[in-house]
């Protein structure tokens, strides 16, 4: 039987502060009851002496600091998982929002989850259809990578996140595939968006939704992506299922990591985020992966918004150095009506080439990638020419490198966020724009490849 303490000694915003507990541990959950019979929900954040420093999961309005009494539960938060968790909507707790039954669990899995031994880690290298051109065709995804996408404000980047969740698939045989969907700090509009987007495309019918909305709690937008990455490990390791886990907007999640940090009065860090910051984001990224002996994999595409457009920020910062690559937004593309504005010189995906040629997509892939790559990188350099010097200045064949740059903006990377495009249609695509330069200037690419896809009618 837990025992209750009437030790409240102060409250102070979500924090509280119970004194005189005994063998109460770090990250326990605890529950609070006002003198009205109402409980709430709270965890234990530091224990210093007999002195227990808890964090709400809601409101401390009406807390009564001598009516009140506390109650330690002995374990950390728990997730109830199970298969029918799958077209369901939850908040960031795991609670039902759609207003479907409460889920009878087969089981209940601590949300922070074990590490993942490095030693039992399978090599990603299966490929995952995104149906996007500029990720499949020259950043492709790989079944068990973490592969975030890097935003701004006021770029599409829930359009696109929902896109990829609409669309995404593992080829070949009959495989289980999932979308784990988590989406922190957004507003009712956004998430009304998403779950219309899912429900009316019938994706809905293999996703698990969990929604924490702009008003919500701190504490709640920091269990989301554990409860969600819970759920995943469950449907991946359990199940046997290759689940794609995406997360927006991870800026948010930051956030209120910031300010649960500065509620705690600790010495900040860069730009006031706290020092852990990085530790916090690796525990979140390193549960992606394959695990060996485990048919089920796990890919995760975080989506976070660069403050002031800025790639050195803490938060793309950090995420760069623990996650495989980038997909980068462009504003410029974006005014220019490309969508999605994929910016594809700077974006990378460190894996991609584990993940294509014969047997994965096909065998003119890599070398293909590589040629678009080059002739996209001369066109920029060539249009940019022409905007200092003049069109005058540019030799015949700068000038069809410059409309390769164009043409590959509008055919290759954008194509709405309705199309879905089979990896086979974004290579001929490819091929497509790579006859608008003549066959000498192809220097990647094979004689034998040349023979068989650019001299094809």
């Amino acid at each position: 039987m837990s025992k209750e303490y009437r030790t409240i000694r102060e409250v102070a915003g979500p924090l509280m502060m119970v004194s005189d507990v005994e063998n109460v541990k770090y990250d326990e959950l605890a529950e609070i009851e006002l003198p009205n019979g109402e409980k709430r929900r709270c965890k234990v954040l530091e224990i210093d002496k007999g002195n227990a420093l808890v964090q709400l999961f809601e409101s401390s309005a009406g807390i009564n600091l001598s009516g009140s009494k506390v109650k330690f539960l002995g374990r950390s938060m728990e997730l109830p998982v199970s298969r029918d968790m799958l077209s369901r909507v939850f908040d960031g707790l795991g609670n039902p929002i759609d207003g479907g039954p409460e889920i009878i669990p087969d089981a209940r899995m601590d949300i922070n989850g074990r590490p993942m031994n490095p030693a039992a880690r399978n090599y990603p290298q299966e490929f995952i259809q995104t149906g996007i051109s500029a990720i499949d065709g020259l950043n492709t995804l790989v079944r068990g990578q973490k592969l975030p996408i890097f935003s701004a404000s006021g770029l599409p980047h829930a359009q696109l996140a929902a896109q990829i969740a609409r669309q995404a698939a593992v080829r070949g045989k009959d495989e289980q595939f999932a979308v784990v969907f988590a989406a922190m700090g957004i507003t009712f509009e956004e998430s009304d968006y998403f779950i219309k987007s899912f429900t009316e495309s019938g994706a809905i019918d293999r996703t698990v939704m969990f929604v924490n909305l702009a008003k919500d709690p701190a504490i709640e937008r920091i269990a989301t992506p554990r409860v969600a990455l819970t759920c995943a490990e469950y449907l991946a390791f359990e199940l046997g299922m290759h689940v794609l886990v995406i997360m927006t907007d991870i800026t948010n999640y930051a956030d209120a990591l910031r300010e649960v940090s500065a509620a705690r009065k600790e010495v900040p860090g860069r730009r006031g985020y706290p020092g852990y910051m990085y530790t916090d984001l690796a525990n979140i990224y390193e549960r992606a992966g394959r695990i060996k002996g485990k048919d089920g994999s796990i890919t995760l595409i975080p989506i976070l918004s660069m403050p002031e457009d800025d790639k050195t920020h803490p938060i793309p910062d950090l995420t760069g150095y623990i996650t495989e690559g980038q997909i980068i937004l462009s504003r410029e593309l974006y005014r220019k009506g490309v969508t999605p504005p994929i910016d594809v010189l700077p974006s990378l995906s460190r894996l991609k080439d584990k993940g294509i040629g014969t047997g994965r997509t096909r065998e003119d892939h890599a070398a293909s990638m590589n040629q678009l790559f080059s002739a996209y990188a001369r066109g920029k350099d060539a249009k940019e020419l022409m905007v200092i010097l003049g069109e005058a200045a540019l030799t015949d064949i700068d000038k069809l490198y410059a409309k390769f740059a164009d043409e590959f903006e509008s055919k290759y990377v954008s194509q709405g966020y309705l199309a879905n495009r089979p990896i086979e249609e974004t290579l001929d695509i490819g091929w497509d724009l790579l006859r608008i330069l003549p066959r000498s200037e192809l220097k990647r690419i094979k004689d034998e490849m040349l023979d068989k896809y650019y001299e094809k009618d």
